[in-house]
C-alpha cells in the first residue's frame, strides 16, 4: 500500500535529473507526462525571485519556448500524482521546486503551481524557503478515509443497484477491465488512475455532480503513500482489480447483499 519516510535534516531526495529510487540517470517515463516530454520555458526574472526565497536554481535552459501555462501546469500535477502514488515522493521529505522543475525540464513555476494544488488536497504541506514536504499519511487516517467513503458509495451504489437497467452496467465492463490490466503489470500509477475513473463512473449514474466530485477526492487522498507500509504487491493490487468486475456483476444482478459486502470490502483494500 502506501510507504516511505524521511528526516527533517536529510539532504534533497531528487539529485538533479532523478527521482528517489531510481539510478541517478534515469528519468521520468515519458508516458508519465501526456504529450511526451513537457516544453522547457523561459526563466527570466523568476531565478532571481526563486533566488531570492532561498531555493536552489539550475541553468538557465538554451531555447525557451511559448507554452501554455495551464497544459504544462496539469501535465506536472498528473505526474507528481503518480511519483505519489509510486512512493517516488517519500512521505516526510522536503522537495524543491527549483529541483523538480530540472528534473521535469521546466521552469520552477508549473512545478510550484502544481504543488499548490497538492498541498490543498493534503498531499504535501508548505514549507516556507524550502519547498514541500510529503504528508506522511498513517493507517488510522486511511482506515477513516475508507470508513467516510463506505458511508457516502455503500448507500448511492445500493439505490442505483435497484434502479439501474443491466445494459447500462455493462458499459462500465472496459472500466473494470482496465484495472485488472493494471494490476495485472503491476502499476500502481495506472491502477489508481483506472480504478477511480471506474468509481467515478458508477456513481455518475446518481447524477449527483456534487457526490461524484467529493467521493473522488476522498478516494484520491486515500491513494496516497503510507509512512512506512511495504509497497502494494501485484497480487494486491489484482484482487483488488477482481472486486471491480464481481461488484459489477453484482449490480446487474441486483444482488444487494452483495453489492454491500463487496464495496465495504473494497475499500478495505490496498487501493480500493
Amino acid at each position: 500500500m502506501e510507504q516511505g519516510s524521511a528526516r527533517e535534516g536529510a539532504r534533497p531526495a531528487y539529485a538533479p535529473g532523478a527521482f528517489p529510487h531510481t539510478p541517478g540517470s534515469a528519468r521520468v517515463p515519458e508516458d508519465r507526462l501526456p504529450g511526451n516530454r513537457v516544453p522547457e520555458q523561459a526563466r527570466g526574472r523568476q531565478g532571481e525571485e526563486e533566488q531570492a526565497r532561498g531555493e536552489h536554481t539550475h541553468s538557465e535552459p538554451a531555447a525557451p519556448r511559448a507554452v501554455r501555462r495551464h497544459s504544462v501546469r496539469g501535465q506536472i500535477l498528473d505526474a507528481l500524482r503518480a511519483a505519489l502514488v509510486d512512493g517516488e515522493l517519500v512521505p516526510g521529505q522536503v522537495y524543491s521546486a527549483p529541483v523538480l522543475g530540472a528534473r521535469f525540464g521546466v521552469s520552477a513555476t508549473p512545478v510550484r503551481e502544481a504543488m499548490q494544488r497538492l498541498a490543498v488536497e493534503g498531499a504535501v504541506e508548505v514549507v516556507p524557503n524550502r519547498g514541500f514536504r510529503v504528508t506522511e499519511r498513517g493507517p488510522r487516517e486511511l482506515a477513516e478515509l475508507a470508513e467516510v467513503r463506505a458511508l457516502i458509495e455503500v448507500p448511492v451504489m445500493l439505490g442505483l443497484a435497484r434502479t439501474v437497467p443491466a445494459q447500462r452496467w455493462s458499459v462500465l465492463r472496459p472500466l473494470a477491465e482496465a484495472t485488472v490490466a493494471a494490476a495485472a503489470v503491476g502499476d500502481r500509477a495506472a491502477y489508481a488512475e483506472s480504478d477511480r475513473a471506474f468509481h467515478r463512473a458508477v456513481l455518475t449514474l446518481s447524477g449527483n455532480e456534487q457526490l461524484v466530485t467529493i467521493a473522488d477526492e476522498l478516494h484520491r487522498r486515500s491513494q496516497w503513500p503510507l509512512v512506512a507500509g511495504p509497497a502494494t504487491r501485484r497480487a494486491e493490487l489484482l484482487a483488488d482489480a477482481a472486486e471491480h468486475t464481481a461488484l459489477l456483476d453484482a449490480l446487474i444482478a441486483q444482488d444487494l447483499n452483495v453489492v454491500q459486502a463487496l464495496v465495504r470490502e473494497h475499500f478495505t483494500g490496498a487501493d480500493g
